[in-house]
């Protein structure tokens, strides 16, 4: 009889334990995120190489190779409060050379995204080499499907999830329910929780957040942007591919890059 009751009384006391740790977790509703873009630079050459432009491709390649790192490195910081969220990259570094892809939407980043989680859309203005679009539409569905992977990312407990966006873009995504916010980088939404990491393994290309900051946001923090041609993604997409029909290999690169 001892023995039951020292049990029930270990229960009890454990689940009492559970009960104020629950009452005492701290969910982020509001901050700034800053992430690192990682593009492997060297594949996506690579693949836009073919036998009809590898007469010039190839040395232009080759001397890539000897004044640029494989990987670039970019900046970009999210700053969000409970359903507004603003997604704004950062100037590259003066000193880099993008070589002969200047400003293509392959090698910069061309997004600043407003997204109001409350409505599900999205205000997004986009720099296309010298043009510049705002992109008023509704948030993409992504069907997500959750598995059982974790991993920790700027100190935060992670889980994986997987989709195909686009089609046939392979995503992976790990994201955290300890940041109550629905979103993540770039166009990235649709998880019980704020994106922490997301990888494109098949198209080269990883954001991964490198630090959060809780901190309270005021709304003039959150104002979306408002210069640009106004359209939605379809009329964009049209727009793109009529500019960019008959340039091969490379049109679907820049495509998918514009559209993500």
């Amino acid at each position: 009889m001892k023995s039951i009751r020292s049990i029930i009384t270990l229960c009890f006391l454990l689940l009492t334990g559970n009960l104020v740790m629950a009452q005492n977790a701290h969910f982020t509703t509001s901050g700034t995120i800053e992430f690192e873009k990682s593009i492997n630079m060297y594949a996506i050459i690579k693949k836009m190489i073919t036998k009809d432009n590898e007469s010039y491709f190839n040395p232009a390649f080759d001397q890539y190779k000897k004044t640029q790192p494989q990987f670039k490195k970019m900046k970009s910081v999210m700053t969000f409060a409970d359903s507004k969220v603003l997604y704004t990259p950062l100037p590259d570094d003066p000193t880099t050379n993008n070589g002969f892809f200047g400003s293509s939407p392959i090698n910069t980043q061309i997004n600043t995204i407003a997204t109001d989680l409350a409505t599900g859309s999205s205000i997004t203005q986009k720099k296309i080499f010298e043009e510049i679009f705002l992109v008023k539409d509704s948030l993409r569905k992504i069907n997500w499907k959750v598995t059982d992977e974790f991993r920790e990312i700027a100190g935060f407990n992670c889980r994986r999830a997987n989709a195909v966006v686009m089609d046939s873009i392979y995503v992976v995504a790990f994201y955290t329910e300890e940041i109550a916010v629905s979103c993540g980088p770039e166009s990235f939404t649709g998880l019980p929780g704020m994106i922490l990491g997301v990888a494109l393994p098949h198209d080269n290309t990883t954001w991964f957040a490198t630090k959060v900051t809780d901190v309270s946001v005021p709304p003039a923090k959150l104002a979306p942007p408002t210069k640009g041609k106004a359209v939605n993604n379809k009329t964009l997409r049209t727009t793109l591919e009529a500019a960019t029909g008959d340039w091969g290999k490379e049109s679907a690169l820049i495509l998918k890059a514009a559209l993500l």
